[in-house]
């Protein structure tokens, strides 16, 4: 449960083999098993360049990256241990800029391994249970700063902003958070129903569209609009922590996010909250655990469609 600085981390992987291993022993406590067929009957230490293990089920070879969000990389393990490293320690984010100067990589491989990184982080599927606070945010640059072709015509506030509704479950301080196209009942009650179990105890602020609330939850209200924060055990400055991380590093590593990709962005404050319990080597196995089955590629990422 110990993190490590950067120098104890370049000490237990000096090379690349040495974070290969690290990486394998993340994957595959128990031993490789193939990535194709499941089999755990698999020859290590083939002779390939790339791919050091063969299954003797399937006859298949394959690496520790395979079937993997580091799938047909050409960045070495240490490069990647270094950008898990520094993603997960810097709670306001790493930009790609930063991210190139540091791992002496390009900026546009740098982006690219961020957004992998991004993408790895993902909700736990149990639902959240016990008390739970929802709140809504908005994302998104003041009119008055844009250009003026961008500018909407009428409206302050919220206007030009993208929504992102969140919550949190208390007891273990467990995040989770997702953009959204609006903030209408159907919006929320949506988002709150796959997340929160059923008569969990639901705190809100009095937004009209969490009325309907009361029909599945044991519902409670704290009135902000009569400046009230907090009422006994009802409040939801637990979440709201959240927005006040994310709007940091919004502002002050980032400075826009596209809708596109401003999902990425809010999975990876969220998954960054919700390791932060955890040591060094302890985080790095359970996103090593959460990266599998995933995939990025380059033309998804920059492609308009």
């Amino acid at each position: 449960m110990k993190p490590l600085s950067i120098v104890q981390l370049l000490e237990l992987v000096p090379d690349d083999a040495a974070a290969e291993r690290l990486f394998a022993k993340s994957r595959w406590p128990d031993g490789p098993v193939c990535p194709h067929c499941d089999s755990k009957n698999v020859q290590t230490g083939a002779k390939h360049p790339s791919q050091p293990y063969r299954c003797r089920t399937c006859r298949k070879r394959f690496s520790v990256k395979t079937g993997t969000m580091m799938a047909e990389s050409k960045l070495g393990y240490r490069v990647w241990v270094m950008a898990w490293h520094l993603i997960l320690n810097h709670p306001k984010g790493v930009s790609s800029l930063q991210l190139a100067k540091d791992l002496g990589i390009s900026r546009k491989t740098a982006w690219f391994l961020g957004h992998r990184i991004r993408e790895t982080f993902s909700e736990s599927p149990e639902a959240m249970t016990g008390t739970v606070e929802v709140d809504e945010t908005y994302i998104g640059g003041l009119e008055k700063n844009k250009h003026w072709r961008k500018k909407q015509k009428k409206g302050r506030g919220t206007v030009g902003k993208f929504p992102v509704l969140g919550v949190r479950e208390r007891e273990t301080g467990r995040f989770a958070a997702k953009v959204s196209l609006n903030t209408t009942k159907t919006a929320l009650e949506g988002f709150i129903g796959r997340r929160v179990a059923r008569r969990s105890l639901v705190y809100t602020d009095d937004h009209g569209s969490y009325s309907g609330l009361v029909e599945r939850y044991d519902h409670g209200i704290i009135r902000h609009s009569r400046k009230e924060y907090v009422r006994g055990d009802c409040h939801t400055n637990g979440i709201e922590s959240l927005w006040a991380t994310f709007k940091r590093a919004y502002k002050g590593t980032y400075h826009w996010m596209s809708l596109k990709h401003l999902q990425r962005y809010v999975d990876e404050c969220t998954g960054r909250l919700n390791l932060r319990g955890l040591g060094t080597l302890e985080q790095l196995a359970a996103m090593v655990q959460a990266m599998e089955g995933k995939r990025l590629t380059f033309r998804e990422l920059v492609d308009n469609g």
